[in-house]
């Protein structure tokens, strides 16, 4: 089973990190995921749109709902376009601005809705690289620089 997970994650992981797993004992093995993400949206084109060089994504959009969430929960930031930090995880966390909860698959991706702004928005497949399966409910804070 571990090793399934490694070779599943061997692009995002990398070679070394690899062969340093794959010496330990399981009961060593201590998960690649973080609890608590970070990223750094910004726009570009007009789209919202993130880098994160720890999965290879660059100009990775959010489309469909998702950027128009983002609008809303970035209207008083300053200088949101240029770049906010945006905090997510699939555990509550002290000062989250909002929760997602998760609706239907589609296209690979999967629907969410917040409850409170009363609003969808899609999350490609890129999701999977954070996560191995959609989470249930996801909470966001979003932030300056």
């Amino acid at each position: 089973m571990v090793i399934t997970c490694i070779l599943v994650r061997m692009k995002v992981i990398g070679f070394g990190t690899l062969r340093t797993l794959l010496r330990l004992k399981p009961s060593e093995v201590v998960s690649e995921m973080n609890a608590i993400m970070v990223i750094k949206p910004y726009k570009w084109n007009g789209m919202w749109v993130f880098d994160d060089e720890n999965t290879g994504l660059v100009r990775e959009p959010f489309v469909a709902g998702a950027d128009d969430i983002i609008d809303v929960m970035v209207e008083q930031l300053e200088n949101a376009d240029e770049g906010f930090t945006l905090t997510f995880s699939h555990l509550p966390f002290p000062d989250h601005d909002l929760e997602l909860v998760r609706q239907h698959e589609e296209a690979e991706g999967w629907w969410y809705h917040s409850p409170v702004l009363n609003m969808d928005g899609w999350l490609c497949p890129a999701l999977f690289l954070y996560y191995d399966e959609a989470p249930e409910l996801l909470y966001a804070m979003f932030s300056s620089v």
